[in-house]
């Protein structure tokens, strides 16, 4: 056989060349891109009536006891029975009443992917004390726009965040301490930030000048950077240009206002109950709050994530209403330190009045050039945490992660209708 001539074998070398960059390439992008997951099924059994709740419990500004990641590792696993027990679930009405739900729990075999995440158990002790690494995000340019204006404030002093046009997803201790719900939940409302731009003194004109303001700040909105969406400096300047009144225009920034909606019911899963799920319960700190009334807010979806650490960056974000910081909207973000496939560990700097917030990361759709903001947990927030389970306490923040489990929990919630909730 003769040798091949050159502009035969030029294009197939170029081939075989742009197939490994492809490869390569597509390698990269999966580690930027959600992954899609078939979740198990949670159908309703049965509804019963209980009693109504006392209210009488107290907010906590910080947990103790809770069996962390060290301590669950020695715990079995749960069985069928034991998680229909814990993903069952009460709901509490704005008129005092409540009721029971019983579920099961179809095709939990079929998720092989998720199991118990054996993590590095080498972890450094959580530093108190540091730079304060939080941005205040003081300008209506930004709180009052996506991601940030899909956070929200509770009236028992928690955050949360919008996950549906009229629900909230929050940390189940804002409203609950295991044995009763808080002496505020009965009366549960949500605040919104508002846009002042929309009540200005000026009549139409003033408005009018508020809204072409808002479509100009929506322009570049999804390429700006979470960490530099307002480190400080940029937003004072704008702030202060072309304006007659700057020192009291500064002074309302301080003090956001909010639009309060009263909440029509409440979902908290039976794991969060003290004497169900045991050294559990820190698995299930969530619940999810119906509105009366839909505040025109574009809402987070939902996302389910194997692993936070390996992704390229491994970091996580969330924004929430700090009390040392009142009225205001805080952002920041950190690396995860350890993870489970029920908690996440990480050193950001919050204070009480961030739990409940809405821990979210940005990803890739499957098949599109576009990044999306999903969330992938709620922050529980400071803990003392029983980490060898022989009541040595050590305090870190932490998260609880959306499992499939818990998405399609949550979807049901939101939707009430399982069948929609079977890809995360």
């Amino acid at each position: 056989m003769g040798p091949i001539p050159l502009f035969v074998l030029l294009p197939v070398v170029v081939l075989a060349v742009a197939v490994v960059v492809a490869t390569e390439e597509n390698t990269v992008d999966d580690e930027y891109t959600w992954p899609q997951w078939k979740v198990p099924l949670v159908r309703k059994r049965r509804t019963v009536p209980l009693s109504s709740p006392d209210f009488s419990a107290h907010p906590q500004p910080e947990l103790s006891g809770t069996c962390g990641i060290e301590c669950q590792r020695r715990l079995p696993t749960p069985s069928l029975d034991d998680l229909e027990q814990f993903l069952s679930y009460e709901t509490i009405y704005e008129n005092g009443t409540r009721t029971y739900t019983s579920v099961s729990v179809q095709g939990l075999n079929e998720v092989t992917a998720w199991s118990r995440n054996a993590s590095s158990s080498s972890r450094q002790k959580r530093e108190v004390y540091g730079p304060d690494t939080r941005f205040t995000i003081s300008d209506k340019q930004y709180s009052t726009k996506y991601p940030f204006s899909t956070s929200v404030k509770l009236s028992t002093g928690c955050s949360g965040v919008l996950v549906s046009p009229k629900h909230v997803l929050t940390a189940a201790h804002c409203v609950h301490d295991g044995k009763d719900y808080l002496n505020g939940a009965q009366k549960l409302r949500v605040g919104i930030l508002k846009d002042k731009s929309r009540r200005g003194k000026g009549g139409k004109g003033r408005g009018g000048r508020g809204k072409g303001k808002r479509r100009k700040g929506e322009k570049g909105q999804e390429e700006v950077q979470e960490k530099e969406e307002n480190g400080g400096k940029g937003d004072r300047k704008g702030k202060g240009k072309g304006r007659k009144s700057r020192s009291r225009r500064s002074v309302e920034s301080e003090k956001p206002s909010f639009r309060w909606t009263r909440v029509k019911q409440t979902q908290i899963p039976k794991g969060w109950f003290k004497g169900v799920s045991d050294g559990l319960a820190a698995d299930y700190d969530y619940a999810v709050l119906e509105l009366k009334k839909a505040p025109k807010v574009k809402h987070m979806d939902l996302g389910v994530i194997p692993s936070v650490k390996k992704l390229p960056a491994g970091r996580i974000h969330f924004s929430g209403f700090d009390d040392d910081r009142p009225g205001n909207l805080v952002y920041r973000f950190c690396s995860v330190s350890e993870e489970s496939s029920d908690l996440l560990y990480q050193y950001c700097d919050a204070k009480p009045g961030s739990s409940g917030s809405g821990v979210y990361i940005r990803l890739k759709e499957p098949g599109k050039k576009k990044w999306r903001r999903k969330i992938i947990g709620v922050f529980s927030g400071h803990q003392w945490v029983d980490v060898n389970g022989d009541g040595m306490q050590q305090d870190y923040n932490v998260a609880v992660r959306i499992t499939p489990l818990k998405y399609d929990q949550i979807c049901y919630w939101v939707h009430g209708d399982s069948s929609e909730c079977q890809v995360a």
